[in-house]
């Protein structure tokens, strides 16, 4: 069961980013004027450490797959994979039209219905 997750929602419209922990939710919408691309990590950096989230081998992090802005996408599915790997997290996908709304309760239909992938390999972009 995943409990605590950083769910990232970049896209190239409506980007967001979520945390629950300990069964609170937070969300951070950014600004279309900035250049997500270019301010992600610093604001998952600044969010987490704000909301005191603990992540190691039994934190979640849930990545958008598209489709989407290329460059958004990967940056970040790249962004995802470095908290993988440099915390020990669990990695998940997920499509964007799996997930109607970006609140916890939609999240969680999303998580308890299996609609979120362990494999990466294929996200959707637009062209």
């Amino acid at each position: 069961m995943i409990e605590n997750f950083l769910i990232i929602s970049c896209t190239g419209k409506n980007d967001k980013i979520g945390l629950r922990i300990n069964n609170n939710f937070f969300i951070h919408d950014f600004q279309t004027k900035i250049k997500n691309n270019e301010t992600l990590v610093s604001t998952i950096l600044n969010f987490t450490n704000k909301h005191k989230a603990n992540i190691d081998e039994n934190f979640t992090v849930l990545v958008n797959n598209g489709p989407g802005s290329f460059s958004t996408i990967r940056v970040a599915l790249a962004v995802a994979k470095g908290i993988e790997i440099s915390n020990n997290a669990k990695l998940f996908g997920f499509k964007d039209e799996d997930l109607s709304q970006f609140n916890l309760e939609n999240i969680e239909v999303l998580i308890n219905k299996n609609l979120i992938e362990k494999k990466l390999i294929k996200p959707v972009y637009l062209s």
